[in-house]
């Protein structure tokens, strides 16, 4: 396989940070200008970083770039359906386009409906009416499908008494439990993981993970060009590339840290106000408890474990926005035993825009091994 160019593995670096999404404004200007972005705590809106914002005022900035993936993926479109490019120079407050006129009336209406039809909640988005096309359907097509008959009920169905399901304790419980017990659980330190990531093109390049503690972590890709490197020491976040050194923004060390966190899929019981399970469902064939939950800053998610195993394989989740609600969905395969717990040797991260969704394959998997703590500071 022919070795990828240095623009697609600065990009492919970028991605496996930015799980939510971050498009090409971001992979293009970020050497340069760092997204100003702060913690959700401190978080500016989209106006006071980019110019030219209308019907988006007041949404955080680091929403922004994700809803205009939303868009482009709603109406299956890319960054210049809206935004003028000359020159490979994108001038993105420009509104030479007629396209992103209607695009700021569509989202008007959107909001319209949605605050006064749906009393504020997000019941319809650019989805509902688009479906992929830049066009509508206006009126039904003839002649009409033959309608399915209705199904009919088993007999007795009504008396049938349901399955009992488990309670959230317990599934937690054996999660627990298949992972390799709360001891080995709270013995993990450190974690040194190394394999590939391929994006949907089918690229390839090698990656190494080095995290230690609960907040430390480097990431190594390496592709023609050379090796890049991301870290974050616990106090700030840098990045080592043939360009030379530089700091990362408040935004880029957030993502940098989001995902993948040592910890983050394996206690889960933290990061929820409230988890309850749902009932059963079937992912590739087996059997799994769907589990709604709330997370601490009021996102809604949902858990898949195994019903036979009790490992986690799905994990999705959602952010609301002006537009609509952004999916997020990651899979967790290959599970395998590493010095006396089980984790996936494979972990496939599906977003809404294709070009972020990465699918991580790690052949060498080691827990508890020491790390120079030197290793996450940026270098000299």
């Amino acid at each position: 396989m022919s070795q990828p160019s240095a623009q697609l593995l600065r990009s492919v670096i970028l991605s496996l940070c930015f799980m939510l999404g971050l498009t090409l404004l971001i992979v293009h200007t970020s050497a340069q200008n760092p997204p100003p972005t702060a913690p959700a705590t401190t978080e500016k809106s989209a106006e006071e970083v980019h110019k030219n914002i209308q019907v988006l005022r007041g949404l955080p900035e680091s929403q922004l770039v994700p809803v205009m993936n939303y868009m482009g993926a709603s109406l299956g479109v890319r960054c210049s359906f809206c935004h003028v490019n000359k020159d490979g120079n994108w001038d993105y407050a420009s509104d030479e386009k007629g396209a992103k006129k209607t695009t700021r009336e569509m989202i008007a209406m959107v909001n319209g409906v949605n605050k006064n039809t749906f009393h504020g909640n997000p019941e319809i988005s650019c989805y509902t009416c688009h479906r992929g096309n830049t066009s509508v359907a206006h009126t039904l097509s003839v002649p009409l499908p033959t309608p399915e008959p209705r199904p009919q009920p088993a007999p007795n169905a009504a008396d049938q008494p349901r399955e009992a399901l488990p309670t959230i304790e317990q599934v937690l419980d054996k999660y627990s439990q298949a992972l390799g017990g709360a001891a080995a659980i709270e013995k993990l330190k450190s974690r040194v993981m190394k394999g590939t990531v391929t994006t949907v093109t089918g690229a390839s390049f090698p990656y190494e993970l080095y995290q230690s503690g609960p907040d430390k972590i480097l990431a190594v890709i390496t592709g023609e060009q050379g090796t890049t490197e991301r870290g974050f020491n616990g106090n700030g976040a840098w990045e080592k590339s043939p360009r030379g050194v530089r700091e990362l923004g408040p935004a880029e060390a957030y993502y940098l840290r989001r995902y993948p966190d040592m910890l983050k899929d394996i206690r889960l019981k933290d990061q929820f106000s409230r988890m309850a399970v749902a009932g059963k469902d079937k992912i590739n064939g087996r059997e799994v408890y769907v589990v709604r939950a709330n997370t601490t800053d009021n996102r809604r998610e949902r858990l898949f474990f195994d019903v036979e195993t009790g490992l986690l394989v799905r994990r999705s989740s959602s952010v609301v926005t002006p537009v609509g609600t952004i999916p997020e969905q990651v899979d967790f395969e290959d599970y395998r035993e590493v010095e006396g717990m089980k984790l996936p040797g494979t972990i496939r991260v599906s977003a809404v825009d294709p070009f972020y969704s990465i699918t991580r394959k790690f052949t060498e998997i080691k827990l508890n091994v020491p790390i120079d703590d030197k290793r996450f500071n940026k270098p000299g």
